[in-house]
């Protein structure tokens, strides 16, 4: 996906929101794929109204517009992963980092162990590896014939330690703390265009690389608490996702009942000390 192929690609100095900017843009009818890229976001966003702020010039952030009346409204959620996974492809290309160095946490987060340049992803250090980006999808008008989505995602680059905000030291990382060296935030984004674009190219054909998707979790096979928007905590194990509907399997492995991204707020880790 290089340039000359978006329908509109804009960098911004410091925006509010580049989702805000890529929904506006849709709603003009700029023509997919449309690109926002910020060096500065002042209202950034998560899910469930969480806010999310880095500093000037410390990670890669950027939104991406569709209007996929190629996908079934079933599959929107497929948009989101497939961001998640060009970006988990072009860090580790850009780094020299292991493959499988970066996870997916369910729904679509990108983590990292801070080992990660020593050690290839190990299950028994799933509970210890450390957000490193965020990925938030919205979606309008799915099931007529005007359908739009907005994947935006910030990934921390050269973002150091030192400056992380003290309430989520314990649960952050950039790629430059993991790999010690600074990251080309150009080059990270040339490499995850051109991932992103095969990606999309299979979607459009009725591919999803379900396999690739359920390798990098990291949620599978741990212990973890689902979040209820009320407040209410289940503690149940993982025990897989499901390619067709995008719900992560918990319970039982011969009978998994399915939990949905609208259902909770949020999925964590009960380990003492956890890292995501």
């Amino acid at each position: 996906m290089t340039v000359s192929t978006l329908g509109r690609t804009e960098r911004f100095a410091s925006v509010g929101s580049t989702n805000d900017v890529v929904r506006d843009w849709l709603a003009a009818g700029v023509p997919e794929v449309c690109v926002a890229i910020a060096d500065e976001q002042t209202a950034g966003r998560g899910r469930d109204g969480r806010t999310w702020q880095a500093p000037a010039g410390s990670g890669l952030t950027l939104s991406l517009g569709f209007r996929p009346t190629w996908l079934a409204p079933s599959h929107a959620w497929r948009l989101p992963a497939v961001v998640s996974l060009a970006m988990a492809e072009a860090a580790e290309a850009s780094t020299g980092l292991r493959h499988g160095s970066i996870g997916l946490k369910w729904p679509n987060d990108l983590v990292a162990n801070p080992a990660a340049r020593l050690l290839a992803r190990a299950r028994a250090n799933r509970p210890g590896f450390h957000k490193l980006a965020g990925v938030l999808g919205e979606t309008s008008g799915l099931g007529t014939g005007d359908p739009r989505v907005v994947v935006g995602i910030g990934i921390n680059t050269n973002w150091p330690r030192g400056d992380f905000p003290p309430e989520l030291a314990h649960s952050m990382t950039s790629l430059s703390e993991v790999t010690e060296g600074p990251i080309d935030n150009a080059g990270l984004l040339t490499r995850f265009l051109a991932a992103l674009e095969v990606a999309v190219d299979e979607l459009r054909g009725g591919r999803f690389d379900a396999d690739a998707w359920r390798d990098r979790q990291i949620t599978t096979e741990q212990l973890v608490e689902l979040h209820g928007p009320a407040g209410a905590v289940e503690m149940i194990d993982a025990v897989g996702v499901d390619p067709d509907s995008g719900a992560l399997l918990v319970g039982d492995a011969r009978d998994p009942r399915p939990v949905f991204v609208g259902e909770i707020t949020h999925v964590r880790f009960p380990t003492a000390g956890r890292g995501v």
